[in-house]
């Protein structure tokens, strides 16, 4: 069963700047777990089939409008249908008038009523995107997050494979660290999983002989960052004889993180293997990949068209 996550009414208030109209209690105290939101216009006109009260309600100007059709009688009992569901919050965008009636329901059945200077579409984009940033699945990962040439990049392996000491070589490379030894991973969208640090370790870095070090401050703020999404899984492993490793980089491989496919390749360690520069040339691949060239492939097809030349 997935777990569920939630966030408190003031947190989004503060976030999205709303004005507060009336709150029934303390906004840390109200909590907000689901990511999708609802705009009540069918609710209103008294059908709630398929409604979810624990979703935000948003009215914009076709809400308002049609209220303000209403004869003051009907307004008032459409009104009154729709606070009684208890909804968890209602947030009027626009800077709308806010009626009467709104104000006495929301006071009687203990709702939250709130107000932005957004426009609907703005506002839905910012609040859809700030849930799905907060309430989405998580999980956390024993590895290393670099950014990398504007790729986040995951290096996953065993413990003492040198994932750390890798990281240190990248961030004096100029590049950036995101987590150290424990990464927590969000899916915030269907195709994007977003990793940062644990608060109590972030900046960190554990190296063994030396100890626990302060990337921010050893190398300046610079060398860090607090999110990264993840385009690239880096598998690190002891090299073993009579493996065969890819050579030519046609199998496509992928991780799956939280029903999401990142690509991913398998790296071997051993003694004289600059990894460093490795990764570096990895993640400029991987962002080539993305922008439609594959070089593999590209030179597949000339392999082939040579051999059929020569034939």
């Amino acid at each position: 069963m997935e777990e569920v996550y939630s966030v408190t009414l003031s947190k989004i208030i503060e976030t999205q700047k709303l004005e507060t109209l009336y709150l029934p209690d303390l906004p840390e105290n109200i909590l907000i777990s689901c990511k999708r939101v609802n705009r009540p216009g069918l609710q209103i006109t008294g059908f709630y089939d398929y409604y979810e009260p624990a979703r935000l309600q948003i009215i914009g100007k076709a809400e308002h409008k049609y209220l303000d059709t209403l004869a003051a009688e009907e307004r008032r009992k459409s009104l009154e249908t729709f606070f009684s569901s208890v909804p968890i919050g209602v947030i009027y965008t626009s800077d709308l008038p806010i009626h009467d009636e709104t104000m006495e329901f929301a006071e009687q059945f203990r709702v939250p009523i709130m107000r932005t200077s957004k426009s609907t579409s703005d506002f839905l984009a910012a609040i859809l995107a700030f849930l799905n940033l907060e309430l989405g699945p998580r999980i956390t990962r024993h590895g290393v997050l670099v950014e990398v040439y504007g790729e986040g990049i995951l290096l996953l392996g065993d413990s003492g494979i040198g994932k750390s000491e890798t990281a240190i070589e990248l961030i004096k490379r100029g590049h950036r660290l995101i987590a150290d030894d424990a990464v927590e991973i969000k899916r915030v969208s269907a195709t994007t999983l977003v990793g940062k640090a644990p608060e109590i370790i972030r900046h960190y870095v554990e190296l063994r002989g030396i100890g626990i070090v302060d990337v921010r401050r050893l190398f300046g703020m610079g060398s860090v960052k607090d999110t990264e999404k993840i385009d690239l899984v880096i598998n690190l492993e002891a090299w073993q004889d009579g493996k065969m490793y890819d050579r030519l980089g046609l199998d496509e491989e992928s991780t799956d993180i939280l029903g999401i496919k990142i690509p991913s390749i398998t790296l071997p360690v051993c003694p004289g293997r600059n990894l460093s520069v490795v990764i570096e040339v990895a993640a400029m691949n991987n962002r080539q990949k993305r922008m439609g060239y594959n070089t593999a492939a590209e030179f597949n097809k000339r392999l082939m068209e040579s051999m059929g030349a020569n034939m």
